[in-house]
């Protein structure tokens, strides 16, 4: 069965991964993605991460489900590419810093003129305006700035830490998604084509706010320092290995009591309450560690769930993949990909539409490797494509 977005097409002049994340999702779900490429170079990514072939696994998991063009957006006739593309597309997405598209004429009012019912999806950095609008931008340092680093922070010493992933990156890119799918449904519905814009910053933000920020929402009742809601958030050694669990309601408090065969807690006047473990946390925490060290992790697991205590294994990255709940859902991908020429696991898309097995419909292509078909598809002859390349305005 075709995917949701099956019959439009969404130009894709993004790199790195805030943009090409979103539009693998998108493609995922049906989209045909045309991804626009820098002749020679393409994509950063192409060159990070392990190499098989020339194919990075990195650029292969973002960029999937795409077709590939390589074409010179600053030469006159490279753009005229983009507006023949244009002309016939539904959507078109960028990840240039503010202003960079405009110079290269292909901003938003400039796509416009060519097609009104365009939606045009900007992602920045710090948005267009501001003290950082013209800073250079990588996942850690929108971290540090919206306060991810704090609340990743030992909750004892209060240093900042990284998440070692690039959650603001991924998060940009979840929002870009949702956004230009609802741009799409308010042009099926007569609204027209419109510019869509968000920042890392902003996404970044949203996606924290509830729960890490909760003891700032309030205005004029901010509570500074600990505890944190974010700070009821631990792994715990074991014997052999580390679990994580949360006790949030009373029955699972006194599930994790009896587990434990630690009944004298529940008289405990500092544990009594939610409100009580909440604010006494980490010091409950501390005593809950100690506990979890007398057994192995297998052993912990079977008297928590045998209590109905939430808990999970910690699977280091190597067993990930081999965990039976992961298995069970086929919720990772094993596909050859023709141009590494390896079996490749792949996270399945998240979201299933009906009954139907998930198919990737495209790996990851090659730079330039669609450029001829899609010319092709707008209706260029051979001799225009040929000329088009001998002119330097795509690439060969």
């Amino acid at each position: 069965m075709p995917g949701p977005l099956d019959g439009l097409r969404i130009i894709d002049a993004t790199s790195i991964v805030s943009g090409p994340f979103a539009t693998s999702i998108l493609g995922d779900q049906g989209a045909d993605i045309i991804k626009v490429e820098q002749p020679g170079i393409g994509d950063l990514v192409r060159y990070l991460g392990l190499m098989r072939n020339n194919v990075s696994s990195v650029f292969a998991v973002l960029n999937r489900s795409k077709r590939s063009i390589e074409v010179n957006v600053a030469s006159d006739e490279g753009r005229e590419v983009i507006y023949d593309l244009v002309r016939k597309a539904d959507g078109f997405i960028q990840n240039y810093r503010p202003g960079v598209a405009e110079r290269m004429g292909i901003g938003y009012e400039q796509l416009r003129a060519i097609n009104p019912d365009l939606v045009y999806v900007s992602i920045s950095g710090f948005g267009d305006s501001g003290p950082y609008v013209d800073k250079r931008v990588y996942d850690p340092i929108v971290q540090a700035i919206t306060g991810y680093t704090d609340v990743q922070g030992d909750p004892k010493t209060g240093r900042p830490e990284i998440i070692r992933t690039i959650i603001c990156d991924k998060l940009t890119s979840l929002t870009a998604a949702q956004a230009m799918t609802a741009g799409l449904l308010a042009k099926e519905r007569g609204q027209g084509g419109q510019h869509v814009k968000l920042s890392m910053l902003d996404a970044s933000l949203q996606f924290l706010w509830s729960d890490a920020m909760a003891n700032f929402i309030y205005v004029g009742e901010e509570k500074a320092g600990r505890p944190n809601l974010s700070d009821l958030y631990r792994v715990f050694e074991t014997q052999d290995g580390y679990i994580t669990s949360l006790v949030s309601s009373d029955s699972e408090w006194e599930g994790f009591c009896k587990a434990m065969k630690r009944e004298d807690l529940l008289k405990d006047e500092r544990f009594a309450q939610v409100t009580e473990r909440s604010r006494n946390g980490v010091e409950l925490w501390d005593i809950v560690e100690a506990e979890y060290r007398k057994y192995s992790s297998a052993e912990l697991m079977q008297l928590l769930e045998e209590n109905d205590v939430p808990c999970g294994i910690v699977n280091r990255r190597d067993k990930v993949h081999e965990d039976p709940q992961v298995i069970e859902q086929g919720s990772l991908l094993e596909i050859e990909h023709p141009h590494a020429g390896v079996v490749m696991r792949s996270p399945r898309p998240a979201a299933r539409f009906g009954t139907d097995e998930v198919e990737i419909a495209r790996h990851s292509p090659t730079l330039g490797e669609h450029t001829d078909e899609v010319l092709r598809d707008i209706g260029k002859s051979d001799a225009e494509i040929a000329k088009l390349r001998e002119a330097g305005a795509i690439g060969k």
